[in-house]
Protein backbone atom coordinates (compact mmCIF):
# COMPACT_ATOMS: atom_id res chain seq x y z
CA UNK A 1 0.00 0.00 0.00
CA UNK A 2 1.53 3.70 -1.05
CA UNK A 3 1.34 6.79 1.24
CA UNK A 4 -1.17 7.59 -1.29
CA UNK A 5 -3.01 5.04 -0.22
CA UNK A 6 -2.94 5.60 3.12
CA UNK A 7 -3.60 9.39 2.60
CA UNK A 8 -6.82 8.02 0.85
CA UNK A 9 -8.27 6.26 3.51
CA UNK A 10 -8.06 9.34 5.73
CA UNK A 11 -10.87 11.10 6.52
CA UNK A 12 -11.23 14.93 6.98
CA UNK A 13 -13.75 17.09 8.81
CA UNK A 14 -13.61 20.93 8.40
CA UNK A 15 -14.30 23.00 11.33
CA UNK A 16 -13.79 20.50 13.72
CA UNK A 17 -13.47 21.09 16.50
CA UNK A 18 -14.05 24.64 16.25
CA UNK A 19 -14.02 26.73 13.08
CA UNK A 20 -11.08 27.23 11.04
CA UNK A 21 -9.61 23.78 11.89
CA UNK A 22 -9.50 20.85 9.42
CA UNK A 23 -9.22 17.90 11.75
CA UNK A 24 -7.51 14.46 9.87
CA UNK A 25 -9.85 11.92 11.47
CA UNK A 26 -7.62 8.58 11.52
CA UNK A 27 -10.51 6.37 11.97
CA UNK A 28 -11.12 5.79 8.82
CA UNK A 29 -7.25 4.59 8.17
CA UNK A 30 -8.65 2.33 11.40
CA UNK A 31 -11.28 0.18 10.22
CA UNK A 32 -9.52 -0.13 7.14
CA UNK A 33 -7.48 -3.82 7.58
CA UNK A 34 -5.06 -2.88 4.99
CA UNK A 35 -4.21 0.84 5.75
CA UNK A 36 -4.10 -0.21 10.12
CA UNK A 37 -1.46 -3.12 8.86
CA UNK A 38 0.36 -0.78 6.91
CA UNK A 39 0.71 1.71 9.29
CA UNK A 40 1.55 -1.09 12.17
CA UNK A 41 4.19 -2.77 10.00
CA UNK A 42 5.53 0.83 9.01
CA UNK A 43 6.10 1.20 12.57
CA UNK A 44 7.05 -1.99 13.68
CA UNK A 45 9.99 -1.91 10.93
CA UNK A 46 11.17 0.94 12.43
CA UNK A 47 11.03 0.15 16.41
CA UNK A 48 11.90 -3.89 16.01
CA UNK A 49 15.61 -3.14 16.83
CA UNK A 50 15.32 -0.42 19.42
CA UNK A 51 14.82 -2.78 22.59
CA UNK A 52 10.86 -1.07 23.38
CA UNK A 53 9.91 -2.45 26.53
CA UNK A 54 6.90 -0.14 26.93
CA UNK A 55 4.95 1.87 24.27
CA UNK A 56 3.11 4.84 26.27
CA UNK A 57 -0.19 5.72 24.07
CA UNK A 58 -1.60 9.40 24.43
CA UNK A 59 -5.26 9.71 24.78
CA UNK A 60 -7.20 8.59 23.00
CA UNK A 61 -6.64 7.99 19.04
CA UNK A 62 -2.88 6.88 20.64
CA UNK A 63 -4.10 3.88 22.06
CA UNK A 64 -5.29 2.27 19.22
CA UNK A 65 -1.84 1.68 17.14
CA UNK A 66 0.00 2.10 20.44
CA UNK A 67 -1.59 -0.99 21.87
CA UNK A 68 -0.97 -2.94 18.48
CA UNK A 69 2.21 -1.71 18.09
CA UNK A 70 3.36 -2.81 22.02
CA UNK A 71 1.81 -6.17 21.25
CA UNK A 72 3.76 -6.83 18.25
CA UNK A 73 7.00 -5.25 19.60
CA UNK A 74 6.43 -8.03 23.01
CA UNK A 75 6.80 -4.57 25.11
CA UNK A 76 4.07 -3.56 27.50
CA UNK A 77 1.69 -0.64 26.84
CA UNK A 78 0.68 2.35 29.27
CA UNK A 79 -1.57 5.04 29.02
CA UNK A 80 -1.20 8.95 29.24
CA UNK A 81 -4.43 10.26 29.94
CA UNK A 82 -6.38 13.68 30.95
CA UNK A 83 -6.50 13.91 34.41
CA UNK A 84 -8.81 11.98 36.57
CA UNK A 85 -9.45 9.21 34.43
CA UNK A 86 -6.67 6.56 36.17
CA UNK A 87 -7.50 4.91 39.08
CA UNK A 88 -4.47 4.26 41.23
CA UNK A 89 -1.55 6.78 41.80
CA UNK A 90 -0.58 9.47 39.76
CA UNK A 91 2.17 11.58 37.86
CA UNK A 92 1.07 14.67 36.17
CA UNK A 93 2.44 17.25 34.00
CA UNK A 94 1.00 20.68 32.87
CA UNK A 95 1.58 22.05 29.60
CA UNK A 96 0.51 25.34 27.54
CA UNK A 97 -2.28 25.71 25.12
CA UNK A 98 -2.65 28.44 22.82
CA UNK A 99 -5.38 29.63 25.55
CA UNK A 100 -4.78 28.25 28.78
CA UNK A 101 -3.15 25.14 30.50
CA UNK A 102 -4.41 21.55 29.93
CA UNK A 103 -2.49 18.76 32.16
CA UNK A 104 -1.67 14.66 31.33
CA UNK A 105 -0.93 12.20 33.69
CA UNK A 106 0.19 8.46 33.85
CA UNK A 107 0.38 6.23 36.96
CA UNK A 108 3.47 6.21 39.12
CA UNK A 109 4.57 2.48 38.74
CA UNK A 110 4.52 2.86 34.69
CA UNK A 111 7.81 3.21 33.42
CA UNK A 112 10.84 1.93 35.82
CA UNK A 113 14.42 3.16 34.43
CA UNK A 114 15.26 0.16 32.49
CA UNK A 115 12.79 0.96 30.45
CA UNK A 116 13.26 1.98 26.79
CA UNK A 117 9.47 3.78 26.13
CA UNK A 118 8.12 4.74 22.61
CA UNK A 119 5.29 7.45 22.91
CA UNK A 120 2.83 7.11 19.80
CA UNK A 121 0.13 9.36 19.11
CA UNK A 122 -2.15 9.76 15.97
CA UNK A 123 -1.11 13.17 15.26
CA UNK A 124 1.26 16.20 15.19
CA UNK A 125 0.47 19.70 15.10
CA UNK A 126 1.65 22.40 17.55
CA UNK A 127 3.30 19.38 19.74
CA UNK A 128 2.14 20.44 23.31
CA UNK A 129 0.44 17.38 24.02
CA UNK A 130 3.27 14.94 22.67
CA UNK A 131 6.31 17.11 24.28
CA UNK A 132 4.64 17.38 27.66
CA UNK A 133 4.39 13.74 27.42
CA UNK A 134 7.86 12.99 26.72
CA UNK A 135 8.33 15.56 29.50
CA UNK A 136 5.97 13.30 31.67
CA UNK A 137 7.79 10.18 30.99
CA UNK A 138 11.44 11.28 31.41
CA UNK A 139 10.62 11.91 34.69
CA UNK A 140 10.98 8.04 35.20
CA UNK A 141 14.53 8.48 33.75
CA UNK A 142 14.15 5.75 31.32
CA UNK A 143 16.81 4.63 29.14
CA UNK A 144 15.60 5.95 25.86
CA UNK A 145 12.81 7.81 24.70
CA UNK A 146 11.16 7.48 20.98
CA UNK A 147 7.74 9.23 19.60
CA UNK A 148 5.90 8.08 16.85
CA UNK A 149 2.77 9.77 15.06
CA UNK A 150 1.30 7.92 12.29
CA UNK A 151 0.76 12.46 10.80
CA UNK A 152 2.59 14.97 10.98
CA UNK A 153 1.13 18.58 9.60
CA UNK A 154 4.50 19.84 8.32
CA UNK A 155 3.22 23.26 8.11
CA UNK A 156 3.75 24.05 12.09
CA UNK A 157 7.13 22.57 12.31
CA UNK A 158 6.81 20.96 15.51
CA UNK A 159 9.03 17.58 14.73
CA UNK A 160 12.16 20.46 15.21
CA UNK A 161 10.66 21.21 18.83
CA UNK A 162 11.72 18.11 20.43
CA UNK A 163 14.85 17.68 21.78
CA UNK A 164 18.07 15.98 20.13
CA UNK A 165 17.97 13.17 22.16
CA UNK A 166 14.19 12.08 21.55
CA UNK A 167 14.03 10.99 18.04
CA UNK A 168 10.37 11.24 16.13
CA UNK A 169 9.23 9.22 13.42
CA UNK A 170 5.87 10.34 11.49
CA UNK A 171 4.42 8.15 8.71
CA UNK A 172 2.74 10.76 6.69
CA UNK A 173 4.00 14.53 6.39
CA UNK A 174 1.00 16.49 4.83
CA UNK A 175 0.82 20.05 4.32
CA UNK A 176 -1.80 22.06 6.46
CA UNK A 177 -2.22 23.94 9.53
Amino acid sequence: MSKESLIASLRTVPDYPKKGILFWDVTTLFKDPAAFKEVEDILYEEYKDKGITKVAGIESRGFVMGAALASRLGAGFVLIRKPGKLPADTVSMEYSLEYGHDKIEMHTDAITEDDVVLIHDDLLATGGTARAAVKLVETFHPKQVYVSFIINLKDFGSVAKFPPEVPVKTVLDLEGA
